[in-house]
């Protein structure tokens, strides 16, 4: 009875150790190499504002327009196209021969 109540007293001191050194991390890390990681996410983050590529070389916009142009060829689109739209589907009746209501006669 003793043992378990001391060990959900610990259990109850460890987590509160945790959550008090996450908190401490999110703000300043004590690690010089921690603070760079978290530096560099925020200015990632920072740059990739907008969804835009973060820093793209002059061969990897060129990628990218030739893979889009691919797309819209494969897909039907062009220009003026919003290929980010969901399609119209129109579904016309078909037309159906008219049934004769009357059976022929059996001969």
């Amino acid at each position: 009875m003793l043992t378990s109540s001391l060990f959900g007293g610990l259990r109850a001191a460890r987590a509160s150790v945790v959550i008090t050194r996450n908190l401490a991390a999110a703000q300043k890390a004590s690690d010089p190499i921690q603070q760079l990681f978290l530096d560099k996410i925020r200015e990632y983050k920072q740059k990739s504002a907008g969804g835009k590529l973060v820093d793209p070389s002059p061969t990897i916009e060129m990628e990218l327009k030739t893979e889009l142009e691919k797309l819209e060829k494969q897909y039907g689109g062009g220009s003026g196209v919003d290929m980010t739209k969901f399609p119209d589907f129109k579904f016309e009746e078909p037309k159906l021969d008219p049934i004769d209501e009357q059976a022929p006669a059996k001969k």
